[in-house]
């Protein structure tokens, strides 16, 4: 069983009864009359009148030339004018040629071509114009072409050689037709060409490949061309393909066949369809996508097709102008295309002109504004003449787009036209004057009578005409006030419409027109008419063959109309025959036979309306077992529910009873009740209450003043039905409101006021009409007297207000029936502003290596405080370091500085935030040092200190003091220390004989292969001290936290070639190895939280070593190392104590050979007391060549002392002792490592190992 959605015409009708009424659209209740509802008044034909365009031919009027020619132009007026015609803007004149007549009463020009001619040399521009003598109107200009169909050039078309999988393209290139032929693809024995995203069609007739198969070779292609106003087909000759085989298609990136190149544009006028086109090649075929720049496709306008290879925009406006991209995509990779799409206009009206109806002495106006892109020009002209061309008028003015008419009289009568151009097309429209003196009168039959059925709407027509234009109203059983407004609407024209029809709404309508020289009326009864319904319908069958079938279909309907039950089967009307019966409720079936099986419907309608019902009857044969044919039938979303009624009206209730729709083989479970209020949210539905699938009626509890409307939403298993035709509206009585608006807030958006808010109450809770709210404040502390205002919005601000004092603020509803209860009181603060300057800023400094910092809060926060900022910077006398800064919670009040060095001094400048930003800065300096306050003389500054592959600091030994004596000088071994690296300071490390140093350098943030950034624990939740530790191919992370146990983390890293990669960390999951990096790269990595990415720990950088680096474990600590290291320190040590007597005892040494020279002043080893090795890193040694392979071979012993120095030269004092420098040698440490091809002495050995 399965009752049908569809309503017959006559359902949401009247019908009119009265003879000679104009008939009546039943499906809508509107009457087929030329009577508009918005437009302007008709003169009735009896009346004199200017001439009106009512019929002609288009702009572009293209006719078959085998065809005789029709050109239309019909007018009317009283007197009946008379026609003349324009050909090319000259005169043309129909009684000299033989061939052209004009239609009777008529402008219509006919073109006989049956004794002859050429048609086309009848193309051009033709205007038809329409006289009287109360003026002149004028049709567009209509431009006459002869459709053409060219054949297509013979041409001889040589194979056509393509290599398998790659791109083709077939062109077309049809003859020129008027209008366009329809192009399409076959084969030469008219077999269609098979078309999917492979293959396809373009927008221009061309045949796309994308790539070619072997396949393709199994037919030719032909074009056709097809000709509309012929109905001729022409094709062109065939081409056919050779495929080059290989042994594999190689795959292959998309890249565009059509457009060609990343970008190009297009021009689309208002109204017309945009079509936008991307083609590809690609080997897997690629998929099409499309995408607008900045917003989305408009989804109900835009459509693909073929294949997604081209998009559609229908009826263009200017807001679908913009950047269009099409993306190309197949494994290999992806390219894509833009498209700029500009978006112009012809002219379009915006205010058209109208038919304008004066009264003698009347004024008026005419208006023609009309848009377009580029802006359209207006010209107008009177009688089709220029306006500027016709005699003067002193009652008429024009000003740009408007004609205005003072005091206008008789003579005033005339037809106006205004034209509105630009280089995409023209508007011409006619608009005529007339003065008359005519009493208001009806043109329509009197006393109509309309019957329409209940709960449908209807319209009542009044046609009237009158000059002065009479004012209409309409009155019900000849009382009461003037109808309009609620569920009556009327309109300009003076019909009325009545949205719903009831009961009550059954009666005697008057419609009275009324002017100044008098008025007329007519009336027109209305009677209401109960529904036709099927209460029980035919249900769904399954019998045997043979066996008596009786499908049930009972109706009830309105007794005064008559009613027919008719059946369908199949959707086609039922032959009864002998084995029927047809009864009024029933349709009786005997001897079942297999032909008998189908979809019968039963219909019953009346005059006015119908009612469907529709069953299946499913015929077996004899052996077959009878089943339950619903379990087979598909299931779908329930059907609507229908014929919503309001009952028991009450002041806080009202009963709503509904008919369920078809089930559609699901049971319905739910129904949803939704309301709709026309004040607050008109047009806006809500869900109001819900109710089993077994009830039909219920009571719903209302709010008061709300004008509702329900409408009722079925759900089954499947989904839910669209929701049923609104119920008639019913407005409850109004009260007080039980409730105040809610997230009341007070805050301050500047230092001087403060903002309150709230949340606006809708529609059921605001009880009255005129909701307003009743705001209070006052400040807190001085329990003032409150301050209040009403506030019709949802927000208030209170000005000239103390910085950041709490305020009490309450927020009371009040509507025309009285206030709401008392409101709570809700804490607000007036704005911030920035804070003073944090309170005791101390310095101190416990040792050279620490400076700790205290301070209290702020004295005047002026607000929330957010944290602290500090910037400090090192000095050393008039030189500056680089400025750092640290952020800390507002709740810390101490930091610890570590010094890098102690002989430079550290300026610290606090200052507290609030969300305003950051107030006043306290500042203090780090006090002097010892060695600061007495000068004394200092060895040379040192170079910095370089960062090498294994992250560890290499110290440089500095020059020995000078002796004053033959006293032996002991080296000291230098010490080799790790060095902890911040993104803004380098840690200098200095060893000498004298004294051990640290110094820190400004430097800019460094990079390492082994990074560690040393943070001091955070109060609030953070990341700090992130340690890499990287090798060639791979780096272990380890970080400090203070989130809870179970947290995870995201370590996120990006390479020099801003490759971005993170690696999702589970808690407790330290150290972390990234495994893909590579040799020699520098990266940027950072550690965040994955449930708060913005708490991330500092950004720090890292590289890799090269991939020649031979990374060893680090044995520093292992205990065998350190034994090793011991005794090669011994050997090292007594083999210079032996050089160093031999020295003493004479022996000589190559370096004996510079002893005696001296360091002149421009020495480029020499400046500010310090030695600069960098430029003898790279020299060879005296004494030594070069080998085949670029290493350089010392010819000396290998314990010689050059071996010990960073070069070849040593220094010797007066006696002739030397002050030797024993470091690493660098050269051999960079260049061969561990692969070094020279004896290692047993200092380098120390290096090499370490």
């Amino acid at each position: 069983m399965r009752r049908l959605a569809a309503r017959a015409a006559a359902g949401d009708a009247g019908e009119v009864a009265a003879p000679g009424a104009d008939i009546w659209d039943c499906a809508q209740g509107w009457s087929w009359s030329s009577w508009s509802l918005g437009g302007a008044i008709e003169i009735p034909m009896d009346l004199t009148q200017p001439p009106t365009i009512t019929k002609q031919s288009v702009k572009d009027h293209i006719v078959d030339p085998r065809d005789n020619i029709l050109i239309e132009c019909e007018a009317k007026g009283n007197p009946a004018p008379s026609f003349h015609w324009t050909r090319n803007s000259r005169f043309f004149n129909i009684a000299k040629d033989p061939r052209v007549s004009m239609r009777r009463r008529s402008g219509t020009l006919v073109i006989d071509f049956r004794s002859g001619g050429r048609p086309e040399e009848y193309e051009g521009e033709y205007q038809c114009f329409a006289r009287n003598k109360f003026g002149t109107a004028l049709s567009n200009r209509i431009r006459l072409q002869v459709s053409k169909s060219p054949l297509w050039p013979k041409e001889n078309l040589d194979p056509v050689v393509v290599q398998e999988g790659a791109p083709l393209t077939l062109q077309c290139n049809p003859p020129p037709g008027l209008p366009s032929p329809v192009i399409f693809w076959m084969s030469s024995s008219m077999e269609p060409i098979t078309q999917d995203k492979r293959v396809s069609q373009g927008h221009n007739g061309d045949l796309y490949f994308s790539n070619v198969m072997l396949q393709d070779m199994q037919t030719d292609y032909s074009c056709n061309a097809r000709f509309h106003f012929t109905h001729t087909i022409q094709q062109k000759n065939p081409f056919t393909l050779k495929v080059l085989t290989t042994r594999g298609v190689a795959e292959r990136t998309p890249s565009f066949m059509y457009p060609q190149g990343t970008s190009s544009s297009q021009m689309v006028l208002r109204g017309m369809d945009l079509l936008l086109e991307c083609i590809a090649s690609g080997v897997p075929t690629p998929d099409i996508a499309w995408y607008k720049k900045g917003g989305d496709l408009p989804s109900d306008k835009a459509k693909f097709e073929n294949f997604n290879k081209a998009l559609r925009i229908t009826n263009v406006s200017e807001e679908d102008s913009g950047e269009y991209f099409c993306l190309a995509s197949n494994k290999m990779g992806s390219i894509r295309h833009t498209i700029s799409v500009r978006v112009k206009a012809a002219p379009y009206w915006l205010d058209e002109p109208k038919n304008l109806i004066l009264a003698p002495g009347e004024d008026g106006r005419l208006v023609c504004r009309a848009n377009g892109n580029p802006k359209p020009t207006v010209q107008w002209l009177v009688n089709g003449d220029p306006l500027q061309s016709a005699p003067p008028n002193p009652n008429r003015e024009v000003a740009g787009d408007t004609i205005i008419f003072r005091d206008t009289q008789i003579s005033s009568r005339a037809v106006y036209q205004c034209n509105t151009s630009n280089e995409h097309g023209y508007l011409l429209a006619n608009a005529f004057v007339s003065v008359l003196d005519v009493p208001p009168r009806m043109l329509s039959p009197r006393n109509q009578l309309i019957r329409v059925i209940l709960y449908n709407r209807t319209r009542l027509d009044c046609p009237f005409f009158g000059s002065p234009i009479p004012t209409l109203r309409w009155f019900k059983n000849g009382q009461g006030s003037n109808l309009d407004g609620g569920n009556y609407h009327v309109y300009e024209n003076g019909s009325l419409e009545i949205k719903m029809i009831r009961k009550e709404d059954q009666g005697i309508y008057t419609c009275v027109a009324t002017n100044i020289l008098g008025k007329a009326e007519n009336q027109v009864r209305l009677e209401v008419k109960d529904p036709t319904r099927i209460y029980r319908m035919p249900e769904d069958q399954v019998a045997k063959r043979g066996t008596t079938v009786q499908l049930e279909c009972r109706v009830k309907h309105d007794p005064s109309l008559k009613l027919t039950v008719s059946w369908l089967k199949d959707d086609e009307p039922l032959y009864i025959g002998n084995r029927m019966k047809k009864e009024d409720d029933s349709l009786t079936i005997f001897g079942v036979a297999e032909r008998d099986q189908g979809s019968y419907t039963c219909m019953a309608s009346t005059e006015l309306d119908q009612d469907l019902a529709k069953a299946y009857l499913t015929v077996l044969a004899d052996q077959a077992t009878p089943t339950n044919r619903l379990a087979a039938l598909p299931k779908g979303r329930p059907d609507r529910p229908r014929d919503l009624e309001l009952t028991d009206l009450a002041e806080r209730s009202v009963r709503l009873t509904w008919i369920p729709g078809d089930d559609n083989n699901s049971p319905i479970t739910d129904y949803v009740v939704q309301f709709e209020e026309d004040q607050f949210q008109p047009g806006v539905w809500h869900d109001h209450s819900k109710f089993p699938g077994s009830v039909n009626s219920a009571v719903l509890h209302l709010s008061p003043y709300v004008n509702y409307q329900f409408r009722v939403i079925a759900v089954n298993e499947v989904g839910s039905s669209h929701p049923s035709l609104p119920s008639e509206r019913y407005r409850t009585s109004g009260a007080p409101p039980e409730s105040n608006p809610s997230d009341v807030k007070g805050e301050g958006t500047r230092k001087n006021n403060m903002e309150i808010t709230w949340t606006p109450m809708n529609a059921t809770s605001a009880f009255g009409p005129n909701l307003r709210y009743i705001v209070k404040w006052r400040r807190r502390e001085t329990r003032e007297t409150w301050n209040n205002v009403t506030v019709w919005g949802s927000r208030y601000v209170v000005g000239q207000t103390p910085v950041y004092v709490p305020y009490e603020i309450r927020v009371q509803a009040e509507n025309d029936f009285g206030k709401g209860p008392e409101p709570e009181t809700v804490i607000g603060y007036s704005g911030e502003d920035l804070p003073s300057a944090p309170r005791r800023f101390r310095v101190r400094q416990p040792n050279l290596e620490t400076i700790n910092l205290e301070w209290d809060h702020p004295e005047h926060p002026n607000g929330i405080l957010i944290g602290y900022t500090l910037r400090y910077v090192p000095f050393n006398g008039t030189k500056l370091g680089k400025q750092m800064v640290e952020n800390f919670s507002p709740n810390q009040t101490k930091f610890s500085v570590q010094r890098a060095d102690p002989v430079s001094r550290y300026r610290f400048s606090l200052s507290a935030r609030t969300q305003v930003g950051s107030g006043e800065a306290a500042t203090e300096e780090s006090p002097t040092p010892p060695n600061e306050a007495t000068p004394t003389a200092a060895p040379p500054t040192l170079p910095p200190t370089t960062v090498g592959t294994t992250g560890l600091v290499s110290s440089t030994d500095a020059t020995a003091l000078a002796a004053t004596s033959e006293a032996t000088t002991v080296p000291i071994i230098p010490t080799v220390v790790p060095t902890t690296v911040a993104t803004t300071i380098a840690t200098t490390t200095t060893t000498t004989a004298a004294a051990t140093t640290t110094t820190t350098t400004e430097s800019p943030p460094t990079t390492t292969t082994g990074t560690k950034i040393h943070e001091t624990a955070p109060d609030e939740q953070s990341i700090w001290n992130v340690t890499v530790l990287p090798n060639s191919k791979w780096a272990n992370i380890t970080w400090k936290h203070n989130f809870r146990p179970g947290t995870d983390f995201v370590v996120e890293y990006i390479d020099s070639n801003h490759t971005k990669k993170t690696v999702p960390v589970k808690a407790q999951a330290q150290p972390i190895q990234l495994t893909d990096l590579f040799p020699g790269m520098t990266y940027t990595l950072r550690v965040y939280s994955r449930d708060n990415e913005g708490i991330s720990s500092t950004v720090i950088t890292f590289m890799t070593s090269t991939a020649y680096t031979n990374n060893q474990t680090d044995i520093a600590t292992q205990g065998w190392f350190i034994g090793l290291m011991c005794a090669i320190a011994l050997l090292v040590l007594i083999l210079l104590i032996v050089c160093f007597i031999k020295r003493s005892r004479g022996g000589k040494y190559p370096v004996r050979e510079k002893k005696d020279v001296p360091l002149g002043p421009e020495d480029p080893k020499e400046e500010d007391g310090s030695f600069d090795y960098s430029d003898e890193d790279n020299k060879p040694l005296q004494g030594s060549q070069t080998s085949l392979d670029g290493t350089i071979k010392q010819q000396e012993s290998d314990d010689s002392l050059v071996d010990y120095g960073e070069g070849g030269e040593g220094q010797f004092n007066e006696d002739g002792s030397f002050i030797g420098q024993y470091t690493v040698r660098k050269d051999k440490e960079e260049t061969e490592g561990n692969e070094s091809s020279e004896a290692t002495s047993p200092v380098n050995a120390i290096y090499s190992l370490a």
